[in-house]
């Protein structure tokens, strides 16, 4: 299991509340490293969704248990109750900001009774383009609401929250791990009642 993923992002709490072999999808899994390759090591069956033609080819050379579809995280869909969790890091807050609630009444259908959603949300509402990401030439396109405001559209889709640690780089997001219902300023989120 990457060291990264170990220690951060809610992981370790998600990891103990999964089945073995659990159904997960990696929402926005760019290469599959370090979730979609972390989730396959510990035995789990794990679909990655990405956007990137490239990345979803260096997915499924990178992580080969594992099942890549090349969509839209905002347009792709799958047959309710597919997945025991939901991982969805660093990915939801580069999509416009008017697809994320729907996006998350979808993902709840998506998950199994007791089934867990992990996901990195704002804290401080923001819309804009960063140039020069980590250095390099890029910009980075960025979307978000406040945390309250997720906290909201995560209790309105069905999942519980369960608040996380408050590490100042926590506070760059929320953390929601737990099954279809739970969220909040570095928290975890859960889904319907049954697990």
């Amino acid at each position: 299991m990457s060291e990264g993923l170990s220690t951060r992002h809610g992981w370790p709490s998600l990891r103990t509340r999964l089945p073995i072999p659990a159904a997960v999808l990696d929402l926005g899994c760019g290469c599959g490293v370090p979730v979609a390759s972390s989730l396959a090591d510990a035995g789990h069956q794990v679909t990655g969704v990405d956007i990137s033609d490239v990345q979803i080819e260096r997915a499924r050379r990178l992580v080969p248990a594992g099942a890549f579809i090349r969509a839209d995280a905002a347009q792709v869909d799958f047959p309710p109750a597919s997945f025991d969790a939901v991982v969805c890091l660093y990915a939801l807050i580069h999509l416009p900001l008017d697809d994320q609630p729907g996006l998350l009444r979808r993902v709840v259908t998506w998950l199994r009774p007791g089934g867990w959603l992990l996901a990195t949300t704002g804290y401080r509402a923001w819309t804009g383009t960063e140039d020069n990401w980590l250095g390099g030439p890029a910009a980075m396109w960025w979307s978000h609401a406040d945390a309250g405001t997720y906290r909201s559209w995560l209790s309105e889709a069905g999942l519980d929250i369960t608040p996380r640690s408050s590490s100042r780089r926590a506070q760059a997001g929320t953390r929601c791990s737990g099954r279809s219902g739970r969220a909040g300023p570095a928290a975890t989120a859960t889904s319907a009642p049954g697990g």
